[in-house]
């Protein structure tokens, strides 16, 4: 009678369990903070790893997570005080001696992480308590703060571990997050489960399951028939492929995204070295007729690196506007013509739904000034792994996020040309690399904001990269889903109050 009764309240359980379903395009490589390269990797460790630090609602102060405070002791020595009442997920206790841990693993020699460029103004980390860290960088740093955005590690499980590029804690994680690990089904389904220890108190939501679907159409039907909860909206699904009643089942919230979109040339090719080539390319691109067909009005061309919406934007540059003529030109004097065009292929991922139509159109343009562009749209992990990475392209069709603050070291400073950097087009311009190297030593605002302008400039001028668009972000949530506060940082800041 007991044994019932217990499957009784096991099954209520079970049936009142909150779950929000969510989706991802490709299964996750490295479910780790110091090594997570993909979205889906990168979407998943934020669930799952906690910073140091991170921003507040509006982005405008950069607060404590896993430090309970933070001060300058001087302009290059940073101390950190941290929480005592953070647990791993196994119940260890968290301390500082993970955080030096984390440190000291990004440096190592045998790991491979962007995060190498981000920590190469830190000079040292030192253990001043259990509780207690002391950061010294090498030079007066305008991103000191921000460097410890990153997740930590445990120490106590990673510590043994000879080769954390392929260990199996990179999926079999074990964070501080307010959600662990409960299921890894590769190309079907992922599960979160609630952490009840969690520092900042117990989500509300029980479980996140992720869905994983390729298919960008099957998301959408997902989304149409309440089996996911939260998902983004291309702008013709938008405009015309709601049903009726749609809006009375979800929140729609829209913004400038945070991302753009570019096509990056091999300039370790022969064939990109010519800057006539690179700028016919560019002149041959009718970047309005791009936006007008794949997005309406639910989007913005892209003028450089930096987010519009930012002081490191430079509103002087202008955007390249189709000139057929001047495009031939250019080929001409590079010796191209119709007997013999110039060619190349544009290689992009199938799990961004936008990105091969706009492959398409890009073709058809270039068309018109004799070039022959061939595309090769592939899987995301086989496009990094066999396209990107190893550096096997003419040109890629790619995004990149936009940060509150923007550095360009790890996407623009000649440095980061090397394997695992993020400087994979092999961009390098003496001048650029100086004025990054400047900018990183200002902490008046105003100053980095004119470097940044001047850095901007430049990096458009030498079509290393063609910026193409800056999509709307068009968010959809459940209104089961309570409560919603837009932010700039994203409508996910106060998901572990979240109640559906």
């Amino acid at each position: 009678m007991i044994k019932r009764y217990l499957l009784f309240l096991a099954l209520l359980s079970s049936l009142s369990a909150s779950t929000l379903h969510l989706s991802t395009s490709s299964n996750p490589s490295r479910i780790n903070p110091i090594l997570a390269t993909d979205s889906a990797s990168s979407e998943i460790a934020g669930h799952i790893f906690n910073a140091l630090l991170k921003y507040d609602k509006e982005a405008k102060n950069i607060i404590g997570d896993l430090a309970k405070n933070y001060y300058f002791e001087d302009n290059k020595t940073l101390i950190f005080n941290l929480r005592q009442d953070v647990k791993w997920h196994d119940g260890e206790n968290f301390s500082a001696k993970d955080v030096k841990f984390t440190y000291d693993l990004i440096n190592a020699p045998n790991v491979v992480t962007s995060y190498t460029s981000i920590f190469r103004m830190v000079e040292s980390v030192e253990i001043v308590s259990r509780y207690k860290l002391r950061v010294t960088y090498k030079k007066p740093y305008f991103k000191a703060l921000e460097t410890w955005m990153m997740g930590i590690l445990p120490e106590h499980i990673l510590r043994n571990d000879k080769n954390i590029m392929s260990s199996p804690f990179n999926t079999h994680p074990v964070g501080t997050g307010p959600f662990k690990l409960g299921k890894l089904e590769f190309s079907k389904n992922i599960e979160l489960l609630a952490f009840d220890a969690y520092f900042e108190g117990r989500p509300k939501i029980d479980k996140i399951s992720y869905h994983v679907v390729a298919d960008p159409m099957t998301r959408f039907l997902m989304l149409k028939t309440s089996a996911i909860d939260m998902g983004s909206l291309q702008a013709m699904q938008y405009e015309r492929q709601l049903d009726e009643g749609f809006e009375d089942k979800f929140q729609i919230i829209e913004d400038v995204d945070m991302s753009y979109t570019y096509l990056g040339f091999n300039l370790k090719r022969e064939k990109f070295k010519d800057d006539r080539v690179r700028e016919a390319i560019s002149l041959g691109i009718n970047r309005q007729e791009l936006l007008d067909i794949l997005f309406f009005k639910h989007a913005q061309v892209c003028k450089g690196p930096f987010h519009p919406k930012t002081n490191a934007f430079n509103p002087d540059v202008k955007t390249p506007t189709q000139n057929i003529e001047r495009a031939k030109r250019l080929l001409n004097e590079a010796g191209y013509d119709e007997e013999n065009p110039f060619s190349f292929e544009i290689a992009t991922s199938n799990s961004n739904s936008i990105r091969p139509n706009a492959a398409v159109i890009l073709q058809h343009q270039l068309k018109q000034i004799g070039v022959e562009v061939k595309l090769r749209i592939m899987e995301w992990q086989a496009f990094l792994n066999m396209v990107v990475f190893p550096r096997n392209f003419d040109t890629v069709l790619l995004g990149w996020s936009l940060g509150i603050t923007p550095d360009p070291y790890s996407t623009w400073h000649s440095s980061s040309d090397k394997s695992g950097g993020f400087n994979f087009i092999g961009y390098g311009n003496i001048e650029v690399d100086r004025l990054i190297e400047k900018m990183q030593l200002q902490v008046d605002k105003n100053k980095i904001a004119q470097i940044q302008r001047d850095i901007f400039k430049k990096i458009v001028d030498d079509n290393a990269y063609l910026f193409l668009y800056i999509p709307n972000s068009i968010t959809v949530v459940n209104k089961q889903i309570h409560p919603i506060e837009p932010s700039v940082i994203g409508i996910m800041h106060n998901y572990i109050k979240w109640e559906k």
